[in-house]
């Protein structure tokens, strides 16, 4: 009986100390996310101003201000790949620390505290299914309009003058437009991390 006793309790504590680092290994992850999240929208930014400063030149040369439209593109590409990658990271460390924590709480006995965490767990997961979900619409927002600026840039590559120029107008109009919505989507997005990020947090508040 001893025996199996420590053998329970071993359990247990085996259970803890592998739950308590998927926890701090999914706030770090959301935190990276957050981080390369609002990196990307602001080169996402960056490149739309500079697209902006070409379809406002009025005289001299237009290859400087496409050149330096297309180098913020690359850096928007790069940038949105990285994101992805860390986002991916965030949701397989999302699965490894839920799926940690449900075995930990099927481990306790007392059924009355065993359904209390349950509800504590719950109630995370579904604040965790937000943060995905805000990621998700920012991805859907964001797709199209990446694939916009690269259309521009190819349109133009062949043909930097002004008449090139000026038939990619009515399509820049259209991309500050919908810049607000991609905006809108990231910023709520950035918030449910925040959220989710502090709540993981040991701090008591």
């Amino acid at each position: 009986m001893r025996a199996k006793t420590s053998v329970m309790i071993g359990l247990v504590t085996l259970l803890t100390f592998g739950t308590q680092a998927s926890q701090e290994q999914l706030a770090r992850s959301i935190k990276d996310a957050q981080l390369e999240t609002s990196r990307t929208a602001a080169q996402l930014k960056a490149t739309l101003q500079a697209l902006n400063a070409l379809t406002k030149q009025t005289k001299g040369d237009l290859r400087p201000s496409y050149e330096a439209y297309r180098a913020e593109v690359t850096k928007t590409e790069a940038a949105a790949i990285w994101t992805k990658t860390r986002v991916q990271w965030m949701a397989s460390d999302g699965r490894k620390y839920f799926q940690e924590w449900q075995k930990a709480l099927d481990s306790i006995a007392n059924a009355s505290l065993r359904k209390k965490s349950q509800k504590r767990f719950d109630t995370v997961q579904a604040n965790y299914g937000k943060v995905e979900a805000a990621l998700q619409q920012a991805t859907d927002k964001f797709k199209p309009f990446l694939s916009d600026l690269g259309d521009i840039q190819t349109a133009l590559a062949a043909d930097v003058t002004p008449g090139g120029v000026k038939a990619i107008k009515s399509t820049v109009r259209s991309a500050n437009w919908n810049h607000q919505y991609v905006e809108r989507a990231v910023n709520s997005a950035l918030k449910e991390m925040d959220k989710m990020q502090k709540s993981l947090q040991p701090e008591a508040q």
